[in-house]
């Protein structure tokens, strides 16, 4: 008798549903979320190739931390406040500016602290790592490529001007494709929700309350059905959004920034009635 024939595997079912050959990456998407909703791709798989497909559509400027927000340590500062800062701030590189932030001279590795700490000598010029350079324009995926050639876990961002605009991580890059990597130094503060970007747009955290966005924005969307200003972009598409898909709410362009297929993470509002943040 022969034996009952072995079960697919999950690249021979893949395989079976990609044979219509997608003409492009929405239809291969397509199928992808086809290969989800048959249980032939788990969510989180699907997150990640969805992720790693948006990045190469993504610059440097959607991403970065912007200038105003970066937490940086000035050349001249004694090894005392260098310590103060890098304990208040919990990151594990700083950028090290000179006469303004448009001076990065480097880039201060939190554990070259520890020789300071050990009781040895400490010279701040002699411990920096040489800062890299990257435009605003630079798509993503050739960021983490340059990345993980060089080694390199930071990079501070310029604009056309030569002027520091921000900066970005690997880790930021990361989170684009896998979800947010968090530790045990984030924090999800309602201050940090809302962020200004040097192109006057705010990038906004999905699960900021509405109260809180309608204070910030002077709007005054309802928050009895919908609890975060996510739910409420959920409601008026009628679906969860893909990556990149803009609504106006109330004068603001509203665009998905980070999706996956399970729930809205940022968005980027642009207020396109010269709508500011109001007043603190």
């Amino acid at each position: 008798m022969d034996p009952s024939p072995s079960r697919p595997t999950l690249i021979e079912r893949l395989s079976a549903l990609l044979m219509r050959k997608p003409e492009d990456r929405e239809q291969l998407l397509d199928l992808l979320r086809g290969a989800f909703e048959r249980n032939l791709l788990d969510s989180d798989a699907l997150t990640i190739i969805e992720g790693a497909l948006q990045v190469s559509d993504m610059q440097v400027r959607d991403i970065m931390v912007p200038r105003a927000q970066m937490d940086v340590i000035d050349v001249a500062d004694p090894p005392e406040k260098i310590v103060e800062i890098v304990i208040e701030a919990a990151h594990s590189r700083f950028p090290v500016i000179g006469d303004n932030r448009d001076d990065v001279i480097g880039i201060l590795l939190a554990k070259e602290l520890l020789r300071y700490f050990a009781g040895k000598e400490f010279d701040l010029r002699d411990s920096l790592r040489p800062a890299v350079f990257v435009p605003e324009s630079k798509r993503l995926n050739v960021l983490l490529r340059e990345f993980r050639a060089s080694r390199n876990h930071m990079a501070i961002v310029v604009d056309e001007y030569g002027g520091v605009a921000g900066l970005v991580t690997i880790e930021d890059v990361l989170e684009q494709i896998v979800g947010d990597i968090e530790d045990e130094y984030d924090f999800d503060e309602a201050a940090d929700n809302i962020v200004l970007d040097n192109a006057g747009r705010y990038r906004v955290k999905a699960t900021t309350e509405i109260a809180d966005f309608n204070a910030a924005f002077g709007t005054r969307f309802s928050d009895e059905e919908f609890d975060t200003i996510g739910g409420l972009v959920i409601h008026q598409l009628g679906r969860l959004p893909k990556r990149n898909e803009a609504v106006q709410l109330d004068g603001l362009r509203v665009q998905v920034l980070r999706a996956d297929s399970r729930r809205v993470h940022t968005l980027l509002v642009d207020p396109q009635r010269g709508l500011k943040l109001a007043a603190e």
